[in-house]
């Protein structure tokens, strides 16, 4: 147990890696778990566990935070890691264990609940976009504070089709009515992706480009338009320090 320099023991998180990137992406930028440290705060005591290989961290309440990553696997898929993993998640919500769920993990999060997460109509949703904060935000513990609209890195090809019974809605934008959701006072789950630097979206739309194309996507639009989504990685902060005010 790591304790700082006033001898207080330090949050400890667990870190769920549901899967891991493109191999190119990943020998240029580390994989998703190093991408949540980069954002998360060092003053954490982190552990990462692979819950696509079957690891699940003790108990829920063993944590003082919970954050869980994106995955290219397919929560309507219900693979059993995923639905083991669903069923803990389910027990940290109902400690309060503050969790954050991004991507796969937001989708998990709702689908663990009881909301239902499978393909979107419109198909895929990739690059920076604008994400829309509604009234509930300005109130909520880990999104007060935020811009009404700022641009956020995206990519996707399912979503929460409906949101767990309860959840309170967040964030939205044009294509993706359910951007971002609380349920109880400290489980969020979010569809973009605050881990991603600029520089890992592009890279991952020059690796999506011929797809984006045979779907009718213009790949070099979406490339020209990304750009730096400072409040959207911001979260990842707020949840560090969010999680450290509640050890206090």
């Amino acid at each position: 147990m790591q304790s700082n320099a006033s001898g207080i023991r330090k949050a400890r998180v667990v870190v769920l890696k549901t899967g891991s990137t493109y191999p190119d992406l990943k020998a240029r930028f580390g994989d998703f778990d190093q991408w949540f440290l980069r954002g998360l705060s060092d003053e954490l005591d982190i552990t990462v566990a692979n819950a696509e290989a079957g690891e699940l961290p003790g108990n829920p309440e063993d944590w003082d935070g919970i954050v869980v990553t994106g995955s290219p696997a397919m929560v309507s898929d219900r693979a059993e890691w995923s639905e083991n993993a669903g069923r803990w998640l389910v027990r940290a919500v109902e400690s309060e264990v503050p969790v954050l769920g991004v991507c796969y993990g937001h989708q998990l999060l709702a689908h663990a609940l009881g909301g239902e997460a499978g393909y979107h109509p419109k198909g895929r949703e990739t690059g920076t976009h604008e994400v829309e904060l509604l009234p509930a935000a300005a109130s909520d513990a880990l999104f007060r504070d935020l811009p009404t609209r700022f641009p956020a890195q995206l990519t996707h090809r399912q979503s929460v089709l409906r949101l767990p019974e309860g959840a309170v809605l967040l964030g939205r934008n044009r294509f993706e009515p359910h951007q971002a959701f609380r349920v109880g006072p400290c489980a969020w789950g979010v569809q973009f992706h605050p881990e991603f630097t600029d520089a890992v979206m592009s890279a991952y739309l020059r690796v999506q480009a011929p797809d984006l194309t045979r779907e009718g996507l213009d790949a070099e639009a979406l490339m020209s338009g990304v750009k730096p989504a400072p409040d959207a990685s911001s979260l990842l902060p707020r949840f560090s320090q969010l999680v450290k005010d509640r050890l206090r």
